[in-house]
């Protein structure tokens, strides 16, 4: 099957039941969208799907066949970081970093479709875990890429 990931099509031989997930990892060496619970309760493997968050770990590889998938590897480069990335390393938000490509992802698609997040909307779209326990510090990041995208301060 013919999947478009981070602007390439690209070929999987997988079933058509296979996660996305396991199709991201095993076949095309993705490996930064990670596997916490394989049940989408963590968001570790969020990624976009037409810009919108999806867990792809319960995602079968044939259901978004056709459609922009973007994973965390082309989120920002070393030469450019995202406005979330910074944000997260300024906020000092990662502490073991497992969780982080999920929740940066979950984060962008947030400010994709809500430029200016309260702290409610925030905790509304911030469903994945974080053993590490920095929600706080997740929050302070969002609004800072926010006001960075907006050409404010960061």
């Amino acid at each position: 099957m013919q999947l478009n990931i981070n602007g390439e099509s690209r070929n999987a031989n997988a079933d058509a039941s296979t996660p996305l997930l396991w199709v991201l990892r095993d076949e095309m060496n993705l490996t930064g969208t990670k596997f916490g619970c394989g049940v989408a309760a963590c968001g570790a493997c969020t990624v976009h799907v037409n810009g919108q968050a999806i867990r792809s770990c319960v995602t079968p590889a044939s259901a978004v066949v056709g459609q922009k998938i973007t994973t965390i590897e082309s989120l920002g480069t070393s030469d450019k970081l995202h406005p979330l990335q910074a944000a997260w390393i300024a906020e000092q938000v990662p502490q073991c970093g497992y969780c982080q490509s999920g929740m940066l992802m979950a984060a962008a698609a947030l400010l994709a479709h809500n430029p200016h997040p309260s702290d409610a909307d925030i905790d509304d779209a911030m469903t994945n875990l974080c053993r590490c326990g920095t929600y706080q510090r997740v929050r302070a990041a969002i609004h800072r890429a926010a006001a960075a995208m907006k050409g404010g301060a960061a």
